[in-house]
């Protein structure tokens, strides 16, 4: 196995909290097979005569501790220096993240993952393309159409199209008096399209993320069960973490998927599933492998470097 050269353009390292950190998961899986790794972030991301730079800083990461990082000073280098540059940037997908996407294309080197599907996979939208696995979903910025899609089912929940971790999420029902405010926050008074899917029941026992590595799912899942208190499935709005075997009906969906998946070059991606049904794709920065290791003894970011060494 040869040394690989890896540049993570990711958050400050500084901010994040390393027990749950997926992208530190993976500065760690790389440390231990030997790999080199410098970090950086979007404002160290430059282009200069056709090729893309970065002011790269050298990473040493620890486990367990507080003192979990060591930068070394930075230094200035074309991305294509590298063997492969690891996209992990967190949302929203904005106009900067978008112009990211764009500076990687010139990185000369293999980039994880593929900042032209970055750009194409919007997380809500591209599980689309996979329509027997969703549930009924109306996107549209009409308040008339959301509030008719509201009337057809009874309960339903909307969503922004760039945001994470639950942002900007509602839940409404139809005797809900806060209908009209929300729908018009949400959408802008109609100048921003978002999702509406009908409420899923299911979302009471859990919204399960599956991990996918070029395709193949991770084999152990982590279920976000939300607090009494929220209908979100996710960890940052109190949800609870627990372990999930994948039955039948993921691995029907995850061998739907995959292969899209990886010919899209996507080699890292997180599937979220609410009583069978597909509900998000999140290619951008993806979690769960801290907490699927915890529970399985599998480490997401070990396969995902598997698979790098082995190369395009």
């Amino acid at each position: 196995m040869s040394v690989l050269k890896a540049a993570v353009l990711m958050d400050p390292i500084a901010g994040i909290k390393p027990a749950k950190d997926t992208t530190f998961a993976m500065l760690l899986a790389a440390q231990a097979r030997g790999h080199a790794c410098w970090v950086f972030t979007p404002a160290d991301l430059f282009l200069r005569e056709g090729r893309s730079w970065g002011r790269l800083r050298a990473v040493v990461a620890r486990d367990g501790v507080e003192d979990y990082s060591t930068l070394g000073e930075p230094e200035e280098r074309p991305l294509a220096d590298m063997d492969v540059v690891l996209m992990r940037k967190d949302p929203p997908v904005d106009l900067e993240y978008l112009t990211a996407c764009y500076l990687l294309e010139h990185a000369g080197t293999w980039v994880v993952n593929d900042p032209v599907s970055l750009r194409n996979a919007n997380e809500k939208l591209y599980a689309l393309h996979f329509p027997e696995f969703l549930p009924p979903l109306l996107v549209s910025r009409d308040l008339g159409d959301l509030r008719a899609f509201l009337v057809e089912h009874g309960e339903i929940v909307v969503k922004p199209l760039s945001a994470r971790g639950g942002e900007g999420v509602f839940y409404l029902h139809r005797r809900d008096r806060n209908v009209g405010s929300i729908l018009e926050t949400v959408t802008g008074w109609g100048q921003r399209y978002v999702m509406a899917q009908r409420y899923l029941p299911a979302i009471r026992e859990g919204d399960k993320r599956i991990l996918m590595v070029d395709g193949v799912p991770v084999p152990g899942a982590l279920l976000r069960v939300p607090s009494a208190a929220d209908f979100r499935g996710n960890l940052v709005a109190g949800a609870t973490g627990v372990a999930a075997p994948l039955n039948d009906r993921d691995q029907e969906i995850c061998a739907a998927i995959g292969p899209a998946l990886r010919a899209a070059g996507l080699l890292f991606v997180g599937l979220d599933v609410i009583g069978g049904y597909v509900t998000e794709i999140n290619v951008t920065s993806p979690t769960g492998a801290r907490e699927i290791r915890r529970f399985f003894g599998i480490d997401a970011a070990e396969l995902l470097w598997q698979r790098l060494e082995r190369g395009r």
